[in-house]
């Protein structure tokens, strides 16, 4: 019988967030499947934090380079994932996404030809390698006669990205640009449902476990139903462990990394907002107090703060105060820091710069 304790050092040492880093950023993204996006800063340094040496420009250079890509693969959300994941985990995802997008499309008074109209201009627009920063592509759409006003315009582009015609590509002065899917993947991977099913499942617990089904099925979208068909399918690679009468699904190998790195798990994390370690999870109660779930998230607004991880659980949340060269960071306990945690979080600080 293990504790949620152990469960929230498992996670550290599942995500890497202690322990061996991988080498590279689309290592580091790909052991995690899909890294939480719609917070482009925060994004970059969640990976960096999980990679060897790893920098924010570092990072930047694999979007750049086509090995990682920002895209919407599942619940309508921006994430980061590997290249060639990306078509296989549209395809399965995706049609759930899309199953609501009609009436999204009524309330906007986006017609089912507009759409197929702004798919011919961007692929136009883009055909050839060509990149196009948002404002760029949807002034395209503009001169070619679709209404782009409001909503509409970012409907269309996320729209057109869910369909896999569209994904973010390179950045350009601090923005990514919109490329076509097809030209910049070129080593896509193509599963069938049932071995993408299993595939998604038995990687999201490596590289989150322990984690529960609900866990799996908020994460990616699915119906409870579908991950427990996903997890049956990938369940000869993964160990389990129960606690409070609650299953746990993970990598085998978990427990031995968290062994070689225990000391490390223990100590102090600073965490970008929107990181894998709290939004991989439905049930948090392992690594949160649920009294203290409204500041990381207030008002349930859907804007998670950056936090401070001590010995597994979080503790408090942290800000950037002041700009450029001499910011430096703002940390704010729940209750208040134990004399190490307030001491590292100024070292810690200074490696996120």
């Amino acid at each position: 019988m293990s504790t949620l304790h152990e469960v929230a050092l498992l996670r550290l040492a599942a995500q890497r967030i202690a322990g061996p880093r991988p080498k590279t950023p689309a290592e580091a993204v790909r052991r995690l499947v899909a890294v939480q996006g719609q917070d482009l800063p925060g994004a970059l340094l969640s990976v960096a934090l999980r990679t060897a040496e790893g920098t924010r420009t570092d990072v930047e250079a694999a979007l750049d380079a086509g090995e990682v890509v920002r895209s919407w693969p599942m619940r309508g959300t921006l994430h980061l994932v590997a290249a060639e994941d990306l078509p296989w985990l549209i395809g399965l995802l995706g049609p759930r996404v899309l199953a609501g997008a009609p009436a999204r499309r009524a309330q906007l008074g986006i017609t089912d030809d507009s759409i197929e109209r702004a798919r011919l201009l961007a692929v136009d627009a883009l055909t050839g390698g060509r990149r196009l920063q948002r404002k760029e592509l949807l002034a395209a759409l503009a001169a070619g006669g679709v209404e782009i006003s409001g909503q509409r315009g970012y409907h269309l582009l996320w729209y057109l990205s869910q369909t896999a015609t569209l994904c973010l590509g390179p950045m350009a002065d601090g923005e990514q640009s919109f490329v076509l899917m097809d030209e910049w993947l070129p080593g896509p991977r193509q599963l069938e449902a049932e071995e993408a099913l299993a595939e998604l499942a038995g990687r999201f617990f490596r590289g989150h476990g322990p984690a529960t089904v609900k866990d799996l099925a908020r994460w990616a979208g699915l119906r409870v139903t579908e991950a427990r068909s996903g997890l049956a399918a990938a369940l000869p690679g993964l160990a389990r462990l129960e606690v409070d009468g609650v299953e746990y699904f993970l990598d085998p190998e978990t427990p031995d990394v968290l062994a070689a790195c225990r000391e490390e798990a223990r100590g102090t994390f600073l965490l970008p907002g929107f990181d894998e370690f709290v939004l991989g999870y439905g049930d948090r109660s392992a690594v949160l107090d649920p009294a203290f779930a409204d500041r990381i998230v207030p008002g349930g607004n859907g804007v998670f703060r950056p936090t401070v991880v001590s010995d597994g659980r979080i503790v408090g949340t942290w800000a950037w105060a002041g700009r450029g060269a001499g910011r430096t960071v703002t940390a704010t306990p729940f209750t208040e820091f134990a004399p190490e945690v307030a001491a590292a979080v100024p070292q810690l600080a200074a490696g996120l710069a």
